[in-house]
């Protein structure tokens, strides 16, 4: 009888373990955490030299820091999202997956007349670019996929847990410089499916921030497009990008590029058609009986 008393959860850890509640406390920790992070780390050196890269991978490791010790201290789960075993596979894998995709919408857009490259640059703002993409990259997808998506799911099913994350995330970006409904929309479509879809095929968050870092660096750097709440655009390639809004993305970037939407949305749900076929929708909790794990 005590030993069963012993192993009960009391009130206050089933209150602390139900996913609303998680979410809303690791959600708070990882936002607050990184923001005082990045303001120490990242504000006070130039943007254009490599002690703002190394301020910006210092500051994504100590949110995967935070965020694994939420999941060890608050949640009692194992460390399994991001595992050190999978990292030299998945990451690259995400790497690849964003780099081509971005690469592939870029091409299109320029065999349609809407993108040329003027001139090469050099390595013109390569660190920017490296601290912008890791930062979106390990934060936004912590943020969005590993803790809102992951909860969410576990209250409310797959389908409904991907549809709001992908709403909110296309709702986050409408502040940003050049922003319309319909930009929000594509990123919400776009970045929303595949980073979700993403997650959902692993059930890890190496390959969704490979794939998040990857195609931002590709745009930015590379291809020197803004990328949706930078400014920065001196990168390897000077292009200009010239034609329709709906095919050169107008002052928010490609991502607001009908080509963009069409390649990531297309890619996301060949991704979510896999989780399907693998039995990886899990349903509500009222209908699953239980909480999802």
């Amino acid at each position: 009888m005590d030993d069963v008393q012993a192993r009960t959860p009391g009130v206050l850890r089933r209150i602390i373990a139900f996913p609303l509640t998680l979410l809303i406390i690791e959600f708070l920790a990882i936002g607050i955490g990184a923001s005082l992070i990045s303001a120490v780390l990242l504000d006070a050196v130039p943007r254009d030299g490599p002690v703002h890269f190394l301020g910006a991978l210092l500051t994504a490791i100590l949110t995967i820091l935070i965020y694994l010790g939420c999941r060890r201290w608050i949640e009692w789960r194992a460390n399994d999202e991001l595992p050190a075993a999978t990292l030299l596979r998945e990451l690259p894998l995400g790497l690849l997956i964003g780099a081509a995709l971005f690469t592939l919408a870029t091409g299109i857009v320029a065999v349609l007349g809407g993108l040329r490259v003027e001139r090469v640059n050099g390595i013109g703002a390569i660190w920017a670019m490296l601290a912008l993409a890791v930062t979106s990259g390990v934060i936004e997808e912590i943020l969005f996929r590993g803790i809102l998506l992951r909860h969410l799911e576990a209250m409310l099913g797959t389908w409904a847990a991907l549809l709001i994350t992908s709403v909110l995330f296309g709702a986050a970006h409408l502040s940003n410089d050049g922003a319309s409904l319909f930009a929000a929309f594509a990123i919400a479509m776009e970045a929303g499916i595949l980073l979700g879809a993403a997650y959902l095929w692993t059930r890890r968050l190496w390959v969704p921030i490979g794939i998040h870092a990857a195609w931002n660096f590709t745009q930015g750097w590379v291809f020197s497009v803004p990328v949706s709440g930078s400014n920065t655009t001196d990168g390897l390639l000077i292009t200009v990008r010239e034609g329709p809004e709906w095919l050169t993305g107008g002052a928010f970037g490609l991502e607001a590029s009908v080509v963009a939407l069409v390649v990531a949305t297309g890619a996301g749900l060949f991704l979510l058609a896999r989780v399907v076929k693998h039995g990886g929708i899990r349903p509500p909790m009222w209908k699953a009986g239980k909480i999802n794990p």
